[in-house]
């Protein structure tokens, strides 16, 4: 323990060393009062000499994190009078680095708030800094998105993930996994796009010699390998209706049977799910059970487009040229960053990727300059003309659309654009909504 001032509370600032995580002694007015030995370890030391508040050695602030545009614990805790916690992004000896922060009130004789115990947790699953093994990001929308991470991963609340394709939600359903408790067992993932409802099934619980042609021996399923572990369903969407129901009775009772087989199993996982599609819309048109829905939907996460979070596409595109080329170091140009960041990347995050791809193949070394990225972003543009898929209009406005057309090229002759039409005078004034002048 680490006395930063003179304080006759000694007895509290002692109690720090009893915590296993980082903490600091807080006063009302952000003065950091002490430290004990884990803060010092992962944070550094702290300036006994000089008045230190928090905001100034975490943040580099001048001002009250809630003055600077962020969430401020400690305002949140005098204003509760409860414990409360954020996520923030913290100066470390390693740069910067998120951390889940926890602060809890103490209060004198009196019942009045006094001092505050900040408890300081590192949240590896993601970087405020170009990272190429993890999520990476500092804008709000990614630091909403981590936040609900770390606050569910520690439960086994099932958790979907919602967002539009390239979005990163195999990431996230990996950093809900190695921030549980289950991070030690094994992940799997199951692709249910494509799946057949008998593929769907002998993937998933496996199935024994003779359940059907080609069984011509045992097979154990995905749940006995995940067993204790995380089952991540990508494209949940996309599961077969008539599965929907073996899926749903797993997650209510934990149990299963293989294909073929009359022995019941136990199962025991955590269950994430990711879908592109608005299964909202699909439990209406009859496509998704309504009770599988809400199931799966215990914890819903939303994830950000790439174009809601433009202030994370430099981390992004230096992680993703990091990881591309291991042996070569790329660097984009500032107007080359510039060009990136207007661009609105309707493929997202994977898209990206292709973009930087192809620009690593024609830049002519390893700078990235905007005529190398205009380049790339032109041929795509190209490439979506060519293969967008047409507007198509209901027949109803199809019709109308070819009865103008019609009477147009007949210069208004109402009678001749009938015959061609193989329609009567009055069925060509009624679908074109025209009074009947007979």
């Amino acid at each position: 323990m680490q006395l930063i001032a003179s304080d006759t509370n000694r007895e509290l600032a002692i109690m720090l060393d009893g915590y296993s995580d980082p903490a600091i002694l807080v006063s009302a007015d952000y003065e950091i009062l002490a430290s004990n030995e884990q803060y010092r370890e992962t944070f550094g030391e702290i300036n006994p000499d000089r008045q230190s508040r928090c905001f100034e050695v975490s943040h580099g602030y001048r001002v009250p994190c809630d003055q600077a545009g962020e969430s401020c614990p400690l305002i949140a805790c005098k204003s509760s009078g409860n414990k409360e916690r954020v996520l923030h992004i913290h100066n470390t000896p390693r740069g910067k680095e998120y951390v889940d922060v926890e602060m809890l009130p103490i209060r004198d004789s009196g019942g009045n708030l006094k001092y505050f115990v900040e408890i300081l947790k590192r949240v590896t699953i993601a970087s405020a800094t170009s990272n190429s093994r993890t999520m990476v990001g500092r804008s709000t929308k990614f630091n909403s998105l981590i936040e609900l991470i770390n606050l569910v991963a520690d439960h086994d609340t099932s958790v979907l993930l919602m967002g539009e394709s390239g979005t990163g939600k195999e990431l996230a359903a990996i950093a809900i996994h190695e921030a549980s408790l289950r991070h030690s067992k094994p992940m799997l993932t199951v692709e249910c796009a494509g799946l057949t409802e008998t593929l769907f099934e002998s993937e998933l619980f496996g199935h024994v010699k003779g359940a059907f042609t080609g069984a011509t021996s045992n097979k154990p399923g995905l749940l006995e390998s995940v067993e204790g572990g995380t089952l991540f369903l990508d494209e949940i969407g996309d599961v077969p209706l008539g599965m929907q129901v073996k899926l749903l009775r797993l997650i209510e009772t934990g149990s299963y049977r293989a294909v073929g087989s009359t022995q019941l199993k136990r199962a025991d996982f955590r269950l994430v799910s990711a879908t592109h599609k608005n299964l909202a819309e699909q439990v209406e048109k009859g496509e998704f059970r309504e009770d599988l829905y809400y199931r799966v939907n215990a914890f819903p996460i939303v994830l950000p487009a790439l174009r809601e979070r433009r202030e994370d596409i430099g981390l992004i595109a230096k992680s993703i040229l990091a990881k591309l080329c291991s042996n070569k170091k790329y660097q984009l140009t500032s107007s080359a960053l510039a060009e990136l960041s207007e661009y609105p990347f309707p493929g997202n995050i994977r898209e990206l990727r292709n973009v930087l791809e192809r620009a690593i193949i024609f830049s002519p070394s390893n700078v990235i300059d905007v005529k190398v990225i205009d380049r790339c972003l032109s041929d795509r543009e190209k490439g979506r003309e060519k293969t967008a898929a047409p507007e198509w209009l209901d027949l109803k406005s199809q019709e109308i659309a070819y009865l103008q057309e019609l009477l147009l090229a007949c210069d208004g002759d109402k009678n001749k654009a009938a015959d061609i039409a193989g329609i009567s005078l009055r069925s060509l004034y009624r679908k074109l909504g025209i009074a009947d002048k007979n």
